[in-house]
């Protein structure tokens, strides 16, 4: 079952602009991954922060957080700032170390299997392949309708391409199942 649980922290001084904030998880039962979706800050003053974070935690870990307002690299005036996004990008060279499968073909992961990535990776992996997986059956589901709900038989090749060409271009079930036919 999923569970959202909302936690209030109270602090009675102005902490000024909040930038980056540190999450502490321990373990405290044998499974207790938990994933974190975002932390919302309200300032005395009303300022709302937004700390989005989308990641699973698990064991004993700790997660840095940048505010949510995107940056790029130039924007960072702050050290703190800069150290983290430093920190970031060695923590993911590390993470993800890159192989060639074969000469001429774009590099990938340096793994063995799914089951080697980081759970934040693998989380990804299995929604993505799921969903892909829906939208290519909402796909063939339609155009097999079209097939068995004929009640006769097709009077020609041409007819029977016809039910193709009706979906030519056309997304359905959100999958885009034939390019749009040239001009």
């Amino acid at each position: 079952p999923i569970q959202e649980k909302a936690l209030t922290v109270r602090c009675e001084r102005d902490l000024g602009p909040i930038v980056l904030i540190r999450l502490h998880k321990w373990r405290l039962f044998l499974e207790d991954a938990w994933f974190c979706k975002d932390v919302r800050v309200t300032a005395p003053d009303g300022t709302l922060y937004r700390f989005p974070c989308y990641q699973w935690l698990e064991g004993i870990t700790t997660v840095e957080v940048r505010e949510g307002s995107g940056k790029k690299l130039v924007d960072d005036e702050l050290e703190i700032l800069k150290e983290h996004r430093l920190r970031e990008l060695k923590m993911r060279q590390e993470a993800y170390q890159w192989k060639t499968f074969a000469e001429g073909w774009p590099r990938c992961l340096n793994v063995g299997s799914v089951l080697e990535l980081d759970s934040n990776v693998k989380f990804s992996f299995v929604r993505a392949t799921n969903f892909n997986g829906v939208l290519i059956f909402q796909g063939a589901s339609h155009l097999l309708r079209g097939f068995l709900l004929r009640p006769t038989s097709w009077k020609s090749l041409d007819e029977m391409r016809s039910i193709f060409s009706r979906t030519k271009g056309r997304e359905i079930g959100g999958c885009l199942l034939c390019p749009p036919p040239p001009p």
